[in-house]
């Protein structure tokens, strides 16, 4: 028999299997953490642009824009050699700021702002917050070509050079996060990102919009509406990084905000595509923990992506603690539709962000036996549709007879039918 650890918040199951019966779907294999001179060598050597410090002046005011609690990026290494570049090349420290791409997410926590910049930079530099309802500190740049109003923090506007650093990883309807997914969603107002989002959705065939997917950057109307709000913002420096499971810095891809995207997106996907000859009955997900399964709209993307390893009728057992709740306390408004039909038209009747999760979360109930190993409470999994566990043994009872697929980290892999 065979083992293998999967993730669970800061936890984690054993699943011990018959490689007979069984495949894992991981990658063949990722690189190791880079030295903090190699990193610095690929911020002397940027991609399209010159280095930060032939860019920024001593007197210069410079914002650095980082992701919140919710993504692995490895930001802590990334801008403590930022900073301590910047200040060698003559920059005060209170000349920096630092901003966290919060979106509608909550705000971050003073010991998260600690674990994502680590103490030394927390205590030392200013840091900001994103509110995406507050008109005091939102400024209107415009708009995109299709009419959807650019409205960003103020903060990227009163500053000499934005900075953005941030991880790239698959993305359901994205193609990818990072890059112009900093500046929007992650500073823009309410009104924008419900704007951007929303050109996921079709509303004429109730269902996802074409060029829309994981992977998906060229003809992907959200993603080319990401980097129009985006291209409204000066940015001089783009800092994309690669993380492994354990969080640690594999990659960095930096330079020109879009060229740099790209070649970070290229190399994560050539890393992280699994390719497989069929979908299977049975496919056991880890989400990788945390931040992965912090809540359930997070843990969703790996449902999502062991979706594609799945027949329909199949059956897929996903692990998410969701210590943190759902993510959205309305967020089961929507599944009060009486189907996921029911609730793509309420969606396109009134459009939210979370309401396209739910009903992404409520097709994927209707198309599996979808089983939660979770912390989340009955009642609340319940009226998803979804059947809860509270352990990974009773969510696999009445299967040992079934084989499938194992996805130890299924928030970060893409699966594609070779």
């Amino acid at each position: 028999m065979a083992s293998i650890k999967l993730k669970y918040g800061r936890s984690h199951y054993y699943f011990e299997f018959d490689a007979e019966r069984f495949d894992v779907l991981e990658p063949a294999s990722t690189p190791g953490p880079l030295t903090d001179l190699e990193i610095n060598e690929r911020l002397d050597a940027p991609i399209g642009t010159p280095a930060v410090e032939e860019m920024v002046r001593p007197d210069d005011k410079v914002l650095i824009v980082v992701p919140d609690a919710t993504r692995s990026a490895a930001c802590g290494q990334a801008v403590n050699l930022l900073v301590r570049r910047l200040i060698a090349n003559g920059s005060q420290a209170f000349d920096i700021s630092i901003i966290f791409a919060t979106g509608i997410h909550r705000a971050v926590t003073d010991e998260e702002k600690d674990l994502i910049l680590t103490p030394f930079i927390a205590q030392r530099i200013k840091t900001l917050d994103h509110r995406p309802r507050d008109i005091a500190r939102i400024t209107r740049l415009g708009e995109t070509s299709t009419g959807i109003p650019v409205e960003l923090n103020t903060a990227l506007v009163e500053t000499d050079h934005v900075i953005l650093i941030g991880a790239v990883a698959f993305h359901y309807f994205a193609g990818f996060t990072g890059g112009r997914k900093l500046i929007c969603p992650g500073l823009g107002s309410s009104r924008t990102v419900s704007g951007t989002h929303k050109l996921a959705f079709d509303c004429d065939n109730l269902g996802r919009r074409k060029g829309v997917g994981t992977g998906l950057l060229d003809g992907n109307p959200v993603h080319e509406a990401f980097v129009e709000a985006a291209s409204k913002v000066n940015t001089a420096f783009c800092i994309n990084t690669i993380v492994n499971d354990e969080g640690a810095l594999t990659g960095v891809y930096c330079g020109d905000l879009i060229e740099s995207h790209r070649k970070a997106c290229d190399a994560y996907a050539a890393a992280h595509t699994v390719d497989i000859a069929e979908k299977r009955d049975l496919v056991i997900a880890s989400c990788g923990g945390l931040p992965y399964d912090i809540d359930l709209i997070q843990a969703h993307k790996t449902i999502e992506a062991a979706s594609h390893a799945c027949r329909d009728g199949g059956t897929l057992v996903v692990l998410a603690q969701c210590g943190e709740g759902l993510g959205r306390a309305d967020l089961l408004n929507w599944f009060e539709a009486a189907d996921s039909v029911a609730l793509a038209r309420m969606l396109c009747e009134k459009y939210q962000v979370n309401g396209q999760t739910a009903w992404s979360l409520l097709k994927m109930a209707e198309r599996f036996d979808l089983r939660l190993v979770t912390d989340l409470p009955e009642q609340k999994v319940e009226r998803t549709r979804m059947k809860r566990y509270e352990s990974l043994a009773a969510a696999l009872k009445g299967l040992e007879d079934r084989s499938g697929y194992v996805m130890p980290h299924g928030a970060t892999n893409r699966i594609v039918i070779s």
